[in-house]
């Protein structure tokens, strides 16, 4: 049973640098960064959001680890736990994005969606971090959680994130 314990650890600190990654999304997306502006920050963005994904199966992998029947109550919405369903409905969110990131075919309907799946990638992690008890502190966790929830508000509602203006073909 000890040796559970630095994978649980691990598996929280996933976790947590997902929180972070969610953190730099939006500001990547909308050149918020100093130095990563237009196509450069665009392309931090995707980069980002391979390491979110990542982030996210060895938190999932580390847990599944340590405990499997959990992991499977989680992901079938049988958990007891509220915090397991926002964050299985977080991940399914994320793996959709990333889906469509890879399919590619950024049209003015695939940004609409992406952003409609980013608010619900973000509330339910910031839902899912803040009921959780133990892996952060109460005030450094609320902190995070609400930069997060700032930054994707300011990106979604103030600076919309439009898919590039198509330009007609000259004949």
């Amino acid at each position: 049973m000890a040796w559970r314990r630095p994978v649980y650890i691990v598996a929280g600190f996933a976790g947590i640098a997902a929180m972070g990654m969610l953190l730099l999304q939006p500001l990547l997306a909308t050149s918020r960064l100093p130095g990563l502006h237009g196509a450069r920050g665009r392309r931090m963005h995707r980069h980002a959001g391979t390491v979110l994904v990542l982030c996210i199966l060895v938190h999932v992998a580390g847990l599944w680890i340590t405990s499997p029947p959990d992991v499977v109550d989680a992901l079938l919405f049988r958990s007891p736990t509220p915090f397991s369903a926002w964050g299985v409905i977080a991940m399914w969110a994320l793996f959709a994005m990333q889906g469509m990131a890879v399919a590619g075919n950024k049209t003015r309907r695939w940004h609409l969606v992406h952003r409609v799946l980013a608010v619900v990638v973000v509330v339910g992690s910031v839902v899912h971090a803040l009921l959780i008890e133990g892996t952060m502190g109460t005030a450094s966790k609320a902190l995070l959680c609400g930069l997060v929830v700032l930054a994707c508000g300011l990106a979604v509602l103030r600076h919309r994130i439009r898919a590039p203006r198509l330009r007609p073909r000259r004949s």
